[in-house]
């Protein structure tokens, strides 16, 4: 695998929060509320832990208008 340019790595790890252990990662994201909507995942980049979206790209629901 290549190594990634440094937008590449500034996008997959650079501008997210590293914790130490996916228990700290997962205990933030209890601190947060967010227990149930996050899970842990280990980097290979930077070889620590971010936390990510159970459900990606979930977002808000589109907008239907009624015609007039």
């Amino acid at each position: 695998m290549k190594k990634p340019t440094r937008e590449e790595h500034y996008e997959r790890c650079g501008r997210k929060r590293r914790y130490r252990t996916e228990a700290d990662a997962l205990q933030a994201a209890g601190l947060l509320g967010l227990e149930s909507e996050r899970t842990a995942y280990a980097c290979d980049l930077c070889g620590r832990w971010h936390l990510a979206s159970v459900n990606p790209g979930r977002g808000r629901a589109p907008t239907v208008r009624k015609r007039t």
